[in-house]
């Protein structure tokens, strides 16, 4: 794999293209890197015209440079990954000149002319024959990847006592002043309770005053925290490959789908102002048997890891679209 720069190989056969968002970049990412063959990620940025409603195929939402990249794309990939709804215009531009396309989350047009759809099962995916349901959303936390976590953070994580629960504290969604402190410290109380250890994070959302709560409630316990913005390697991998268990609230596709990929059992906690989109995610989880909600009760529960990017990757190949 490489980035779009100028050791990018110009053949290679895979296109990603990456939405300058993480979680919505990690979700074609993902499946490229199951593909098992070289890839380019071409980096998007967004002009002004992105955020109008653009229903055909098209450059017009890219920055110069971004759009200067793809334009001067000849020879053509065989395949073009891409995810949100921003860069659907950009994929079907790329399908106008033969390039086979992948997308991921629903686009605002064109469902259709997609060879393949890959979307939430929380999203109410319509029957199609080019369109593929997919529990959470894909991501690149691989079970490798998983394997080669938990022998980097052997030394550091390896004696914290058992059960390990990992405890993915996100935040209230497109809201500001972060989480309600009383809510980050039921959740971390929550969590101690049934713990050995505990091994802790934050992310952007949670802010600051929610993250001393939680850290005031873990001190009961054994924990690690690691506050967003925390200087050194992040340990959220090796929290997740030595987890006995994952609490992850559930503001974030992209977190509850990673902490799926283990093998623990995953229970979803509510950090406040969640809408319908979330509730539906929550719910179609709990049918699969791939997660309970904290209220329901800590009680361990056994799970088969979830690799829908494998899986996604898989049908890739079965119709022959690489």
């Amino acid at each position: 794999m490489t980035a779009d720069g100028g050791d990018a190989p110009v053949r290679a056969p895979v296109w990603v293209l990456a939405d300058p968002r993480a979680g919505t970049a990690a979700q074609a990412l993902g499946i490229a890197e199951r593909l098992g063959v070289p890839f380019r990620a071409l980096p998007l940025e967004w002009g002004a015209p992105a955020a109008l409603p653009l229903a055909w195929p098209s450059l017009l939402g890219l920055a110069p440079k971004a759009r200067d990249a793809v334009r001067g794309g000849p020879p053509w990939p065989r395949l073009a990954i891409s995810a949100g709804r921003r860069s659907a215009p950009v994929s079907l531009w790329l399908a106008r000149r033969g390039v086979r396309t992948v997308h991921c989350m629903r686009p605002a047009f064109g469902r259709r002319r997609f060879d393949l759809l890959v979307l939430g099962r929380h999203d109410a995916a319509p029957e199609a024959h080019n369109i593929l349901s997919i529990l959470g959303a894909t991501h690149q936390i691989s079970p490798a990847r998983l394997a080669a976590a938990r022998a980097e953070w052997n030394a550091a994580l390896a004696t914290m006592p058992r059960p390990r629960v990992a405890l993915l504290v996100g935040g209230k969604v497109r809201a500001a002043g972060g989480m309600e402190p009383a809510i980050a410290a039921g959740i971390g109380a929550r969590a101690s309770g049934v713990a050995g250890s505990v091994l802790a994070t934050t992310s952007r959302r949670t802010g600051g005053a929610a993250a001393d709560a939680l850290a005031e409630a873990l001190r009961p316990v054994p924990h690690r925290l690691f506050r967003w913005g925390d200087a050194g390697p992040n340990p959220y991998l090796g929290f997740l490959a030595w987890a006995d268990a994952v609490v992850a609230t559930g503001d974030s596709v992209s977190m509850l789908s990673e902490a799926l990929a283990t093998a623990a059992p995953v229970f979803v906690a509510d950090p406040g102002g969640l809408g319908a989109r979330h509730l539906a995610l929550h719910a179609s989880l709990y049918a699969a048997g791939q997660a309970r909600p904290v209220d329901s009760g800590l009680s361990f529960f056994s799970r088969t890891p979830l690799d829908e990017s494998g899986r996604v990757a898989a049908e890739i190949r079965a119709r022959g679209l690489l």
